[in-house]
């Protein structure tokens, strides 16, 4: 059965990465909540999507230099809510039982890996005690390597888009470079389209995930194909499917 992925909590329903959007999506029933992590200069873990803070928040500049104290004065757009903190969204997600946590660990604004930043997840995944339901996923592969000397157990997911695949020499290049590193590989939906035979010829189909479905049509498809994972903004709309699916099936 295809898994469920709530991606930056749910976007299309609540506030992207924000603790009302985590607290909604568990009502849903998904399989896995996804959401990124950024590390300031002050230390703290910060759950936002972006390197900067415009796109989202009401504020300016790289997440990096946000001050703990400014961080609490910094709104999310159309929220009260200020920029969590991975413990802020873990203290929610933590008590699901059963819940799949997808932690990407995202680069700062000019495209470059935290110094240090896997350790510091591993230890707070650590502390919450949901390392045994948690996947760690980048797009970059020496944070991915980082994850596998910190906390070899803990599952990895590596994230593909054609613009990154060109970067790395093409989708079979980046496939041969990562097989051995992931559980996981993530494929942007049109990349996977475009790529289907070379890639189920490299991985079955529970070692793929297709992202970010949001629209009926593409998600019936992908959820026929029998993909492992799906990830949407609209998990909602993916789980209602499913249901239909698995009901006309049985």
């Amino acid at each position: 059965m295809t898994l469920i992925t709530g991606h930056r909590g749910a976007r299309d329903l609540w506030p992207e990465n924000s603790l009302t959007g985590f607290r909604n999506v568990l009502k849903l029933g998904v399989d896995a909540v996804e959401f990124d992590v950024h590390l300031t200069h002050a230390g703290e873990l910060l759950v936002i999507h972006d390197a900067t803070l415009e796109r989202t928040a009401e504020g300016s500049g790289p997440v990096r230099n946000l001050m703990p104290e400014r961080r609490l004065e910094t709104r999310l757009k159309n929220t009260d809510e200020y920029v969590p903190t991975l413990a802020d969204v873990l203290e929610i997600l933590a008590p699901a039982e059963g819940l799949m946590l997808h932690v990407e660990i995202k680069m700062d604004e000019t495209g470059s890996p935290y110094p240090g930043i896997a350790r510091l997840v591993a230890e707070e995944l650590s502390r919450f005690g949901v390392e045994q339901r948690t996947i760690l996923t980048s797009f970059d592969t020496s944070v991915l390597e980082d994850c596998r000397r910190y906390v070899p157990h803990v599952p990895r997911l590596v994230s593909v888009n054609a613009a990154w695949a060109e970067k790395q020499g093409g989708l079979a290049a980046f496939l041969d470079q990562v097989e051995p590193l992931v559980e996981t590989v993530a494929i942007h939906h049109e990349l996977m389209e475009a790529e289907w035979a070379r890639v189920r010829e490299r991985l079955p189909l529970e070692r793929l995930c297709v992202w970010t479905l949001n629209e009926e049509a593409l998600i019936r498809r992908w959820l026929q194909r029998g993909i492992g994972h799906l990830t949407s903004d609209r998990p909602d709309l993916a789980l209602t499917l499913r249901a239909a699916a698995t009901s006309h099936h049985a």
